[in-house]
């Protein structure tokens, strides 16, 4: 055990004060404030529930962030639910469009914007895919999926049937953008969840009342892989990209090229199996190496339920590390890369799974909350089963309604903050998919939250930033997709050095935004920039920002 592991192994007991690591005090608490109620977003979710538990229902839970008509200000896509095996009217509850005016106030656009998709969601990601400079959006769900073209006007068209995109009637789970074949426009991975029919499931019976039954009583489904053919149609290719060999209960998923050697590979968190890692061969192969990798199993070689995924240098090492959720009486787990093709599960040397055992766990992000330039883990929490409360009996798991779970980084360790950060503490729910973003352009990153079956949770950060700032960058690709999507980012300031990649989807079925933030001295003198544009012919681009600075970057 190295030194630094050590260190953040006697940290997290106990026996070192957290401050010795750095030489000084710890940033100030975090204040999360909840400032849903004055911004005018009126969604409510709804999983259709009706007493059936029928296993679905609590699956269901995704947000998106964009900004879909340019206006600088980021805007909020929520997924819903409606009672399964019910036909589609004017009553069924649709996903909802709220666009940013700025102040923290939101106008619902949903009709008008013509993205009122009715269908029963479970995963949705935003990006230019067909590289017109506007936004678009994915959204899989339980049945036909739907592909939303951006116009450019404010509004959408339903592009699915001219791309060929709707995947069938399947379950669906996360999404992914990803240029898996280097050409220059953004490839579609759809994960599919399980094999699913709403007249053949049983009512599941746990302690004398009903409950939602095992994913295990399901045959898993493959995954599917969209190429982008770049006319603004998409071709399956899942079966000749070997996608289509592995059959898995997925759920979250995430791009990244772990390997460092060009090209995007895909993570897909499974439930209740071994998670897969789908290594790019090139010109769109791909072999599962999830076992090899070390991200199948946790580190005892058990499968755990995993949920939701994130991507990121949590140790400021250069390599991509990922942080995946899972059911109670598991803990969210820390998978750190060590380079070489390899991870190792981290999860007690470092902290990452505090207070994780007794919640089921769903979205997560990575994100420099405090700016102190060490990335924190935010994590939705919040049981599955809406009956937990009542059945008795020995479960170490909490209520159907719980506090979500706030880690602070610090050096390669992680520290429970307990609850104690700000007003969005107090808002108790069971929350699942959560994205991360500046959504008041005041250099920090907020957080938005769906909550099962209740209105969505807003989190405004006003943590104080102590000497504290940012630089925050946006990117224009040219020759690589216009998302910049893939794009690895080096920010050095002195003698600390940052790290992050542009990614679209990830958590569990959101997306975040792709406008990366990062945490600077305020004194510290100017931050130097280094991208790697992603593509066939890698490009890099330096630069150098000042602390406080937001720049809208063009691929050279």
């Amino acid at each position: 055990m190295s030194i630094e592991h050590r260190i953040a192994h006697l940290l997290r007991l106990g026996w070192l004060a957290p401050w010795l690591l750095v030489g000084g005090p710890l940033p100030a608490q975090f204040n999360l404030h909840d400032v849903t109620e004055q911004s005018g977003i009126d969604f409510v979710h709804t999983d259709g529930s009706r007493g059936k538990h029928l296993m679905l229902e609590s699956m269901t839970g995704g947000v998106a962030l964009l900004d879909y008509d340019q206006d600088g200000w980021i805007d909020v896509y929520f997924l819903n639910g409606h009672p399964l095996g019910t036909p589609a009217s004017s009553l069924t509850p649709t996903n909802r469009l709220y666009r940013n005016l700025g102040g923290w106030k939101f106008q619902d656009v949903t009709v008008q914007a013509g993205v009122a998709d009715p269908g029963f969601g479970l995963g949705v990601a935003a990006a230019d895919f067909d590289n017109d400079g506007w936004a678009d959006l994915y959204v899989n769900n339980f049945g036909a999926n739907k592909l939303y073209r951006n116009q450019g006007d404010g509004t959408f068209a339903d592009w699915t049937p001219v791309s060929g995109t709707d995947n069938g009637h399947r379950a669906g789970g996360g999404v992914a953008w990803v240029d898996t074949d280097l050409d220059g426009d953004l490839d579609l991975y759809a994960v599919n969840y399980i094999l699913f029919d709403v007249d053949q499931q049983t009512v599941h019976m746990h302690k004398g009342l009903p409950a939602y039954p095992s994913p295990l009583r399901f045959d898993p489904d493959p995954d599917t892989l969209y190429e982008n053919n770049g006319d603004g149609t998409l071709t399956d290719i899942s079966q000749a990209s070997g996608i289509d060999q592995w059959a898995g209960r997925g759920m979250g998923v995430v791009s990244l090229d772990y390997d460092q050697d060009g090209d995007y590979d895909v993570v897909v968190a499974n439930d209740s199996q071994a998670n897969y890692l789908f290594e790019n061969q090139g010109d769109n192969r791909f072999e599962e190496v999830g076992l090899l990798a070390g991200i199948a199993y946790d580190f005892r070689g058990n499968s755990q339920a995993s949920m939701g995924v994130d991507v990121a240098d949590l140790d400021r090492d250069g390599r991509f590390d990922l942080y995946v959720t899972s059911l109670h009486n598991e803990v969210s787990t820390l998978y750190r890369n060590l380079g070489g093709g390899l991870f190792e599960d981290a999860t007690r040397l470092t902290g990452a799974g505090s207070a994780t055992l007794a919640h089921v766990t769903w979205g997560t992000v990575a994100a420099d909350l405090d700016l102190d330039g060490y990335l924190d883990l935010f994590v939705a929490a919040g049981h599955l089963d809406d009956l937990v409360s009542v059945r008795g009996g020995s479960s170490q798991a909490t209520g159907f309604a719980v506090k979500n779970v706030l880690l602070r980084g610090r050096n390669d360790a992680f520290e429970n903050v307990e609850g104690n950060w700000g007003t969005g503490t107090q808002d108790i729910q069971s929350s699942r998919g959560v994205a991360v973003g500046d959504l008041d352009q005041d250099g920090d990153l907020d957080l938005v939250v769906l909550n099962s079956r209740a209105r969505p949770t807003l989190l405004r950060n006003d943590t104080r930033r102590q000497g504290r700032t940012y630089v925050s960058l946006s990117l224009v690709g040219t020759h690589a997709n216009r998302d910049g999507v893939g794009a690895l980012i080096q920010v050095t300031q002195g003698d600390v050095t940052q790290y992050d990649i542009v990614t679209s989807g990830s958590s569990y079925q959101s997306s975040s935004t792709k406008q990366l933030t990062f945490g600077v001295d305020a004194m510290g003198g100017p931050v130097e920039v280094r991208i790697r544009w992603p593509g066939a012919a890698e490009a890099t681009q330096t630069f150098s920002m000042q602390p406080g600075e937001f720049r809208r970057c063009r691929q050279p």
